[in-house]
């Protein structure tokens, strides 16, 4: 009873310092309502702890309590950003706020720049609702300490997040996370925060014109634009500045898939709004059937992914992020790029032999843009889950917008040679081996299946996977000379295939994810179909056996 009465007191507390009326009145009718055991469960689960700030900012599911996405807490999340930037001696600095169109982005955005105002910080908002590299490029652009993108990338509908960025244009890693973290816990209520009502700047048009005259950039003078698309922006903020940059370009106007062109925070035509998910491409490929383009384009809801689909057999593949990125990677090449090519740990090892091949120094990193960017030198980095870095001194992080017009410029040269994306990737296999990747992953509704996953790979690590052995099982939570800790297990496996296999929690998402890759030696043409049709079949006995090790 006691317990009940703690959590009533902290609950009607919350209550009463909670600015938002509407999750004010949720958090109200679960109070009235707590008597009832399965409204006291949710209460307290609300109330058990704190959502935590991490190098992915903050990122749950829209609702009252400190334990969900809210006002009050990305109040005491600015507050603790805009006293840790003081502390790093940034008084008077400019923070620019960018948001996309999911429910409440608006809202947290105005939160924040009223905030850093209150604080002795300069603050500007972009203009409206407007992909996460826009806001990334105006950091750099206007000069600024610090940038916050309120997004959930590519989450449920009812998810909300908070992405921080400092004054190089990169996220934030540790430490400064941490601080962060301790700034905000020593926020003790709301009153204690300022909050005036303006004295903040609403950006005009000028920095999404000077993102898009960057785009060009990544183009080469004179270079083919033939390449017919079809595009969607999975109900996300892309849409007006893909076509825009598309027209700059000179590119055929992008085939538009209506369903899902608009902003629309319900996400209602897919069950997940990103492209990888099972069912999100279905319309797109509809479209595609219907107009008969080369590729098909898409960009999750914060357009800093960018997905690709090319034709097969008569119907559309789902390009994986690791084609698109030794696709990108080669097209580089061929322009005569220079600088580091850098991915994440995660990340098919075929990047590196393209490297290689064209004598340019290469990188591995810990999973995230986070570190991919901060790599000395960078002139390109990729990520499997469709993020690509195409123009890291414009945007240094993923940009779903200048990764599809780089794509629809390669599409357009190869088609004017009567060639195709597959057939790039064809002599890519030929000339490094055929890199066969897949992913294993498994969303949980409770959190502890994947600690228990972990924990039972750490206690017994699989002695052989598919049938190989398991020659090396590193713990990456230990670190090492090249890489900082992260809670990551990886297994380098006997034989020919050249075998890897990563397990790792998302940081975004209730996922544990599990990446796998095969390399199959290719020697002739004739070799490439039965070489696949291999690969996928050692992906799929590696999945098998590495669940049931897992017990998942």
């Amino acid at each position: 009873m006691q317990e009940q009465d703690d959590l009533i007191t902290r609950a009607q507390a919350w209550l009463a310092e909670d600015p938002d009326p509407e999750t004010a009145a949720e958090l109200a009718a679960l109070i009235e309502a707590s008597a009832d055991a399965e409204v006291a469960a949710e209460l307290a689960d609300r109330f058990s702890g704190t959502l935590q700030f991490g190098t992915a900012g903050l990122r749950g599911e829209i609702g009252a309590g400190p334990m969900r996405m809210n006002r009050s807490v990305v109040i005491r999340a600015a507050a603790g950003l805009a006293a840790y930037l003081k502390a790093q001696g940034h008084d008077g600095g400019l923070v620019v706020v960018g948001y996309d169109a999911r429910y409440k982005s608006e809202d947290f955005a105005r939160d924040t720049a009223a905030v850093m105002t209150g604080a002795g910080l300069r603050a500007a908002i972009l203009p409206r609702p407007l992909p996460t590299p826009v806001l990334a490029y105006a950091i750099r652009h206007l000069g600024a300490v610090a940038g916050v993108e309120v997004t959930a990338s590519h989450n449920p509908p009812r998810d909300n997040g908070y992405k921080v960025y400092l004054g190089d244009g990169s996220q934030i890693v540790s430490p400064a996370d941490a601080e962060i973290a301790g700034h905000i816990a020593r926020v003790t209520t709301l009153d204690s925060v300022d909050r005036p009502k303006d004295g903040w700047l609403q950006l005009d048009e000028e920095v999404l014109e000077a993102y898009l005259a960057r785009t060009d950039a990544v183009l080469t003078p004179g270079s083919p634009r033939g390449v017919r698309t079809v595009y969607t922006a999975m109900h996300g903020v892309g849409k007006e500045v893909v076509l825009a940059a598309f027209a700059r370009a000179g590119f055929p106007d992008p085939v538009l898939v209506a369903e899902q062109a608009e902003p629309d925070p319900a996400f209602p035509t897919v069950a997940f709004p990103n492209p990888e998910e099972p069912g999100a491409m279905d319309l797109a490929f509809a479209k595609a059937a219907e107009v008969d383009p080369d590729i098909v384009i898409a960009n999750d809801p914060d357009a800093d992914r960018c997905a690709v689909a090319v034709p097969d057999n008569g119907g559309w593949r789902m390009l994986r992020g690791d084609e698109v990125g030794a696709l990108l990677a080669a097209h580089l090449v061929h322009k005569g790029a220079q600088g580091t090519f850098a991915e994440s740990i995660v990340s098919s090892s075929l990047l590196g032999r393209i490297a290689e091949a064209a004598g340019l120094p290469y990188e591995e990193t810990l999973t995230g843009f986070k570190w991919i960017s901060r790599v000395e030198g960078l002139r390109y980095g990729y990520e499997e889950a469709l993020g690509y870095c195409v123009d890291p001194e414009g945007v240094r992080d993923k940009d779903g917008i200048t990764a599809a017009l780089l794509v629809a410029e390669l599409a357009s040269e190869l088609k004017e040679q009567g060639r195709t994306l597959t057939d790039l990737l064809d002599d890519l296999a030929m000339a490094h081996g055929l890199h066969a990747t897949d992913q294993l992953s498994v969303r949980v509704s409770d959190l502890s299946v994947i600690a228990s996953a972990m924990a039972a790979l750490r206690a017994e690590p699989p002695t052989s996977l598919a049938g190989l052995r398991v020659v090396s099982a590193e713990d990456l939570a230990v670190g090492s000379a090249a890489l900082p800790p992260t809670d990551g297990l990886r297994y380098y496996l006997d034989g020919d295939y050249k075998a890897r296999v990563i397990v790792r929690p998302s940081g975004t998402e209730p996922k544990l994810k599990c990446y796998l890759e095969v390399v199959v030696p290719v020697t002739e043409a004739s070799d490439l179909a039965p070489s696949r049709t291999r690969g996928q079949e050692v992906l799929d006995a590696i999945k098998k056996d590495l669940a049931a090790a897992a017990g998942i």
